[in-house]
This record gives structure tokens, sequence and C-alpha cells, in this order.
């Protein structure tokens, strides 16, 4: 085991993804509730190389295009872009928007 460093991690390789899933209530479960079904996930990501940038829609040379919105298969297919290959990073970090009451519960 070695001892702990007193240092801060670094984020070189690190893709950071912010998401928010939009969902419909048009389905009842029973007399008192109704089902939420998503049916779009939007995100925005940024790295090191771009995380200064203000401007979401200017691409970025290394982690590519910073805003992404999926309708299809929201769920699915947010799960299938965080898992993509990126040869530069080693870690996605994924925060919801409102993970402790809502978002999270999808993934």
């Amino acid at each position: 085991m070695q001892p702990l460093k007193n240092e801060v991690p670094s984020a070189d390789n690190v893709l950071f993804v912010f998401y928010d899933f939009e969902t419909t209530q048009d389905t009842k479960i029973s007399e008192t509730s109704k089902l939420h079904v998503p049916i779009l996930v939007c995100l925005q990501q940024f790295c090191t190389a771009c995380e200064m940038q203000d401007d979401y829609s200017q691409d970025c040379a290394r982690c590519g295009k910073r805003e992404h919105s999926f309708f299809e298969d929201p769920v699915g297919d947010l799960l299938s872009y965080l898992c993509e290959p990126r040869p530069w990073c080693k870690k996605v970090v994924a925060i919801a928007h409102n993970a402790k009451a809502f978002d999270a519960q999808f993934i």
C-alpha cells in the first residue's frame, strides 16, 4: 500500500460531461402517480483544453463537439456516448443537473 500524496490529481485526461433529462408524464401508473418517460437528454462537455472557453457551440480540438442532444433513445444514447472510446481520455465524469432528486434514476 502506498502512502497518500498531498497533491491535487491531474484532470489532463478527464472529460467532464454535464447532462439533463426532460421527461413526459403522460402515462398514468396509478390514481395518484404518473410515469416519467425520458424524451430528451442534453449535455455539455469540456476537457482541460477547452474548459475556459465560454462558447459551447465552438468545437474543441481535443474533445470535439461540446453540445449534444439525444431524442430517439435518450438514456441508451447518453450511455453509449459516455462509453465511446477516446484515446486521450482515461476517465469520464458525468454530472447530472439534478442527480440527487431526479436525473440519476434513469441511468
